[in-house]
């Protein structure tokens, strides 16, 4: 019973994080309630599966440590890019490969980190964060072409949410505080209810008990500028997972080696594989259940068992996941705002040091956050360059993304530079 209770706990603190992915993402391609429905169940389910393939360990998957997998946010914004460019089929076609790349470079992906430091994967995450705040400013308005767009109801519900979620937050300790947003996404639909706003229909019409249905949105297909920003996404989700693994193995006592570390990217590669499959999400390890269990001092691999296993349960029970579509647009919005200004900031703590410790490193975050923003903003400015150089150049993450690393290289890995910093060691 107390093993449930704690995998209870690890659902709720995981829960808004795993719903809002799907939830934007669909609300954004258009999609109708009934394919809604399916999507917030599918990565409910696999957000499961992921987190059993992780927690178990053997010769070819599985670190083996008691971590949580959910959705990535760094992949919202390139998947409603994706989706809107090219359709929804391309963003699964581009997942795929991205998951079967990671499982690839599992092996070698140690060697691969030292071109992903902070200020890469910083730039990355800022970018990204950045590039969301609109979508979140639109829904606080009701919805991108919303008849009802930025009335007087749906900016009072999107800042209510958003002010309560705040206060909640500053005010509260704890477990209340880690599931602070997934409060205020049910006390704000809640308020819409009583002033009619809430529409139950897609619960009451939603069976009971579905099965998974593979390539539900219909069969993949790939476009090379996708699939690249997929696995830029994904060796940017592989960095930050391998802190969590890291701080989890200073929690758990347990040292990680090589052969761990391999282990537990080809389980995120699997389930980002099967995220394609399915039709969910690429995966990544979730740092507020980690937080739960330095809150708790519970950190047995048991309970994350226990979690990962009613997550599948509650994938297959679309009722569930019906509740979490009535959630109005603007009530999202202000969730939205909290959840991706975090987004920000955790690319900006990421930053801190590596910006005050190097001149360098300044502008190699000034001309890719600006190149990131830039190309988002005016998507055309290289509409007349030929395809080839169009996939590097028509998505403003990747361009920021690959301006980082290649400035990266050039600041502070060629001969030249390292031989720079050592004398300066040395000096010092």
């Amino acid at each position: 019973m107390k093993t449930a209770a704690l995998g209870i706990q690890h659902v709720l603190a995981m829960y808004a994080g795993a719903i809002l992915v799907p939830l934007i993402v669909g609300g954004a391609l258009g999609l109708t309630s009934d394919q809604l429905t399916y999507l917030v169940a599918i990565d409910i389910l696999m957000c499961g599966v992921a987190t059993i393939l992780q927690v178990m360990r053997n010769r070819f998957f599985g670190i083996g440590l008691p971590v949580v997998l959910g959705c990535t946010f760094t992949a919202v914004g390139p998947m409603i890019a994706i989706g809107g460019e090219y359709g929804i089929s391309t963003i699964y076609g581009s997942i795929l490969v991205s998951g079967l790349f990671v499982i690839l470079i599992g092996r070698f992906f140690g060697k691969l980190v030292r071109f992903f430091p902070p200020v890469v994967t910083g730039s990355v995450v800022t970018i990204i964060g950045i590039t969301l705040i609109p979508v979140a400013i639109n829904n606080m308005g009701g919805g991108e072409g919303a008849s009802d767009f930025g009335s007087v109801s749906n900016i009072s519900l999107a800042f209510g949410t958003l002010l309560f979620i705040i206060l909640l937050y500053r005010f509260s300790k704890g477990f209340t505080r880690a599931i602070s947003i997934l409060i205020g996404l049910v006390i704000g639909t809640i308020v819409a209810a009583l002033m009619g706003k809430v529409d139950i229909a897609a619960v009451s019409e939603a069976s009971l008990f579905h099965m998974v249905e593979p390539f539900y949105f219909g069969m993949p297909t790939f476009h090379w500028s996708a699939i690249l920003t997929m696995i830029l996404v994904a060796m940017v989700s592989l960095v930050e997972s391998t802190g969590v693994y890291f701080a989890l193995s200073d929690i758990t006592d347990k040292k990680l080696n090589e052969a761990d570390l391999a282990r537990g990217y080809r389980a995120e590669g699997m389930a980002i594989v099967l995220g394609g499959i399915f039709n969910a999400f690429p995966y990544t390890a979730f740092s507020q259940n980690v937080g739960l269990m330095q809150m708790t001092g519970v950190k047995s691999r048991k309970v994350i068992l226990v979690t990962g296993m009613m997550l599948v349960v509650l994938g297959f029970i679309p009722k569930i996941a019906a509740l979490t579509t009535i959630i109005p647009t603007a009530v999202l919005g202000g969730a939205m705002i909290a959840m991706f200004g975090m987004v920000v900031s955790q690319g900006i703590k990421m930053l801190g040091d590596v910006i005050s410790n190097s001149s360098a490193n300044s502008m190699i975050v000034a001309c890719s956050v600006g190149m990131g923003l830039g190309v988002t903003v005016v998507p055309e400015l290289f509409a007349q360059f030929p395809s080839s150089i169009q996939i590097l150049t028509s998505n403003g993450i990747v361009a920021g993304s690959v301006t980082a690393i290649a400035l990266n290289i050039l600041f502070n890995m060629t001969p030249e530079r390292k031989a720079e910093k050592l004398s300066a060691e040395k000096a010092s």
